[in-house]
């Protein structure tokens, strides 16, 4: 997966239908450890509610893990139209989890469907959403005097500079997408920058404006 939707703090929604009250939760999640935690967690938090239907899709070594489950509303009702939502959206690296608080009318297979969808649907329109695309950690070393000019450069070519510690010389922790990257290890090359050294650490995701 080269690129994915994410966002950058956990959110919440609620809408009443026919006096059943809906709760969302959106959690920004790394690992499905991490996800299955925040379920119980959720679970223990609404225990006197009816249901709480979830859904997930979390990046793991480049792959998407997922998982839906109904919580006991009909099959097909809730976990898996909010899954499809996530997936048309592309997003990813987020948990929802669904709480229904029965209002004592039954609101039939597409009155359930329209609520849970409708519930992660607001909970996604109150978030802020964050572009990852894969890319590279670097880093290099810079005399102090090139250093502004090098920042400069960086923000002219989408590289954030996400660390900088002032030893003999600055070293920078570098973040961009690898075909910003790329051209930068060809600037310096073509000593079209001034670096002493430079190093590709890792590939990471890195937010992207959206």
């Amino acid at each position: 997966m080269n690129e994915f939707i994410t966002i950058n703090e956990n959110v919440q929604a609620e809408i009443v239908e026919k006096k059943s009250k809906f709760i969302a939760n959106l959690f920004y999640v790394e690992s499905v450890e991490e996800a299955e935690n925040i379920i119980k967690e959720t679970r223990k938090r609404y225990h006197d509610a009816r249901h709480n239907c979830i859904a997930y899709r979390i990046v793991q070594k480049n792959n998407i893990k997922e998982k839906f489950s109904d919580d006991g509303e009909p099959s097909g009702t809730a976990g898996a139209p909010m899954l499809n939502i996530l997936q048309k959206n592309n997003l990813a690296n987020v948990l929802i989890i669904v709480t229904r608080y029965f209002g004592g009318i039954l609101l039939g297979t597409g009155g359930l469907i329209r609520a849970y969808s409708d519930c992660l649907i607001s909970a996604i329109e109150n978030a802020n959403l964050v572009k990852m695309c894969l890319g590279e950690e670097l880093e290099v070393t810079i005399e102090y005097c090139e250093f502004e000019e090098f920042k400069y450069y960086c923000k002219n070519n989408e590289i954030s500079i996400v660390d900088v510690k002032y030893l003999e010389s600055i070293v920078c922790i570098l973040n961009a997408e690898t075909v910003r990257i790329n051209k930068m290890v060809e600037d310096f090359e073509l000593k079209k920058i001034n670096l002493k050294t430079f190093k590709r650490i890792s590939k990471k995701y890195i937010n992207k404006s959206i």
